[in-house]
């Protein structure tokens, strides 16, 4: 058979990953004041063992009040960044060729807020809340905080925050630095009609909304070396009439693009509880398809991207040039490999770990089935 376009390598700007298989962030809540501990430790070594090209890492709060939760990850102060950096410096003498990235992001109004298994609502008042921001002061639904929306001081002073959010993770050492513009965040909130209700610069049309994260964006790319790719990720949609719209993103991206963006990653959803959204399996594939033909920026699709040979069809065809898998890789921490044999190819594998990966071992394994 041709070689599995999934296994090729892909450039993401500067940076090459060795496959087309990315690890989506995602929010563990376990997290210390922003700090990395065990639990990052044991979850991103076993990410890095999972056979993708890239693992992204949870969305990290620029600002201590930019959590979604108490446990959320951040990158705002000098402790946050020694955890992550030991971790990370942990991590990397066993992850062979895959590349980390990291998610920049601002809670905006759905900050303050229980981790899913407490409830996943706003904080009570016995809970520790903080005051939110965002683009207008609209509750994210009944009941949640009202945030105060940010004036012309707190603009310059979030933009900071994601500047040096972005210095800490060169730093680091991450090669990838993606700013999180989606699933109803804060630079979600000014870009959705639905959240931004500002008469001032910001706010009305389209070119206003996108007006502070496209200053995000390129205080971000100012901030870090020539050689760190860059990444956004959107919500292609609201799914909500009067909301955000693939049209819209498609002229956001355009700005982006200009601005030196490197590649987007296409999610949805997330600004208003009361999305009508259309699960099924590869649900926003074919929005990530309309984007990468319009914008011809490197595209990754993800959402309900679970099977190997989707994951293929959906390279092979043109529709993104990368797949992302989140709770596929939770529960199957060797999805990559076990991809790699159903597509009839071999995955790098530590040595310790090589004898699992020898095809007489496999032919004999899968004879006993």
């Amino acid at each position: 058979m041709n070689h599995p376009a999934l296994f090729s390598p892909l450039a993401l700007g500067p940076v090459e990953v060795p496959n087309r298989i990315a690890v989506a962030p995602m929010c563990q809540y376990s997290a210390m004041d922003g700090c990395a501990g065990d639990w990052h430790l044991q979850h991103w070594s076993t990410l890095a063992l999972s056979g993708a090209g890239l693992v992204m890492v949870e969305a990290s709060g620029v600002e201590r009040r930019g959590r979604i939760t108490h446990g959320c990850l951040g990158l705002y102060s000098d402790d946050c960044e020694g955890t992550i950096a030991r971790t990370l410096a942990a991590v990397r003498r066993m992850a062979g060729p895959v590349k980390f990235g990291i998610q920049l992001a601002h809670a905006g109004r759905k900050a303050s807020a229980q981790r899913p298994w407490e409830g996943g609502g706003p904080l009570r008042a016995d809970e520790d809340p903080w005051p939110t921001v965002s683009a207008s002061a609209l509750p994210f639904d009944a009941g949640w905080h009202e945030p105060q929306a940010l004036d012309e001081a707190g603009l310059a002073q979030v933009t900071q925050a994601f500047v040096d959010a972005a210095r800490r993770a060169v730093r680091i050492g991450f090669e990838i630095v993606e700013v999180h513009a989606a699933h109803g965040y804060l630079l979600h909130q000014f870009l959705s009609p639905l959240a931004n209700r500002r008469a001032d610069e910001c706010g009305g049309s389209l070119a206003n909304r996108t007006r502070f994260p496209l200053q995000v964006l390129a205080a971000v790319r100012a901030a870090v070396p020539a050689g760190t790719a860059l990444g956004l990720r959107i919500s292609a949609t609201d799914w909500v009439a009067g909301g955000w719209t693939v049209e819209d993103s498609i002229e956001f991206l355009a700005a982006a693009r200009r601005l030196g963006l490197d590649y987007v990653c296409v999610s949805s959803a997330g600004l208003t509880a009361r999305a009508d959204i259309p699960l099924g399996p590869g649900y926003q594939v074919e929005i990530a398809g309309r984007i990468r033909r319009a914008t011809g920026l490197v595209t990754r699709a993800v959402g309900l991207i679970t099977a190997p040979a989707q994951a293929e069809a959906i390279v092979r065809d043109g529709s993104a040039d990368q797949v992302a898998l989140a709770r596929a890789f939770l529960d199957d921490p060797r999805w990559g490999w076990h991809a790699a044999d159903a597509l009839g190819v071999e995955a790098w594998a530590p040595p310790p770990y090589a004898r699992a990966r020898l095809a007489s071992w496999r032919q004999s394994r899968d004879s006993m089935r």
